[in-house]
């Protein structure tokens, strides 16, 4: 099924503006998708998310699944209503939960085993019953079942695991009957053979998307760069390319750089809720006391609903106050950020201007 269109490629760069296709409507790339795990993006209503320009958000499989249940969402009439967002939305496989709720001897090739992070109860978790889940919960964009291995793995282990990964993904491809689109995902870790294995071998089996997993689990940012490069550049051009967790600004132009298209990440709420906001010139902390009496914007520029509205000193006042008010106008701001890097991302591609972009962009971030 082709749902993507390569618009505009960089001239230096492996980079590309695109059009994916999700149920009839379009939506421009590169896009940064705001994470909405317990069907919601924390702190804020569906009309606060799509004011700052979201057109696809996540939902995690693995914690709906806990609670409220699959059969809930369903019955609710899948995410879309259960939630009240009207436009697309992906949720991912568990995949990370592997990584980061499961022990090596949980993982088993019928599928892993978990204890339930609400009451301790044994659940299990396999290929089919992952796409199981994401059908009844109703997403557009659904993700294959992988293992993300812990960094750094030995190249035996992320071997086996890779086999393992591609062997879950056919199993899932096998029992998915519904019209929702599934991603494979791209492992190998640091180890270029293996996730040009991995694309390959995933690309016979043709999904309509891939996605890159794997990354940010620990390593450093060189060998961040390198596993999306290797993996991106054994991909189909014509499809689209998802990089899993990333939503760093200077990641996200790298991501592109090397040719990603869609990004997702609790970063902006997750700061948000600790006080932080991004800006052109770095993160800041609201709490700082130097905020105490500055009655300017976040950003001068920014045209989210926080910096029309309020201060600096403002924000301040209701952090120290403990009111949640303090991390919904943060949020807001932050998510609206990101969406907005990648509006000037799309168009420093359509000008062949995005090293430069990159380069002043980064001068000025970590001052």
């Amino acid at each position: 099924m082709k749902i993507f269109e390569v618009t505009k490629k960089d001239e230096k760069t492996d980079a590309r503006c695109g059009i994916i296709k999700v149920y009839g409507k379009e939506y421009k790339t590169p896009m940064f998708m705001p994470v909405g795990t317990q069907a919601t993006v924390k702190g804020m209503t569906p009309e606060m998310v799509k004011e700052c320009g979201s057109a696809i958000i996540l939902a995690n499989t693995y914690h709906l699944w806990e609670r409220p249940g699959e059969d809930i969402v369903y019955n609710a009439g899948g995410l879309h209503k259960f939630m009240n967002y009207d436009g697309p939305i992906l949720t991912d496989s568990g995949g990370f939960q592997v990584f980061s709720l499961a022990k090596p001897k949980d993982i088993k090739e019928e599928g892993v085993y978990f204890k339930s992070t609400i009451d301790g109860k044994k659940l299990f978790l396999s290929p089919e019953k992952s796409i199981e889940i994401q059908e009844k919960l109703g997403a557009d964009i659904i993700i294959s079942f992988d293992e993300c291995p812990y960094y750094p793995a030995t190249y035996e282990y992320m071997k086996n695991s890779v086999e393992r990964t591609l062997r879950w993904a056919k199993r899932g491809k096998d029992v998915h009957k519904t019209d929702q689109l599934l991603f494979g995902v791209v492992q190998g870790g640091e180890y270029e053979d293996l996730r040009e294995y991995s694309a390959k071998e995933l690309i016979k089996l043709d999904f309509p998307g891939y996605t890159i997993g794997g990354t940010s689990v620990g390593e450093p940012k060189d060998v961040m760069y390198k596993m999306i490069s290797d993996s991106t550049k054994h991909l189909p051009y014509d499809k689209p390319r998802y990089l899993m967790g990333v939503g760093d600004p200077i990641d996200i132009i790298e991501g592109v750089i090397r040719g990603i298209d869609m990004f997702d990440c609790v970063l902006p709420t997750r700061i948000a809720r600790h006080g932080n906001a991004f800006t052109r010139y770095g993160k800041i902390n609201l709490k700082n006391a130097k905020f105490k009496e500055d009655y300017t914007h976040l950003e001068e520029d920014c045209d989210c609903y926080t910096c029309k509205h309020y201060s600096k000193a403002y924000i301040r006042h209701l952090l120290m106050c403990n009111e949640m008010l303090a991390g919904t106008l943060l949020s807001i701001h932050n998510i609206r950020f990101l969406i907005k890097l990648t509006e000037e991302i799309r168009s420093h591609i359509e000008n062949n201007t995005l090293l430069e972009y990159k380069e002043d962009f980064i001068s000025k971030y970590r001052k």
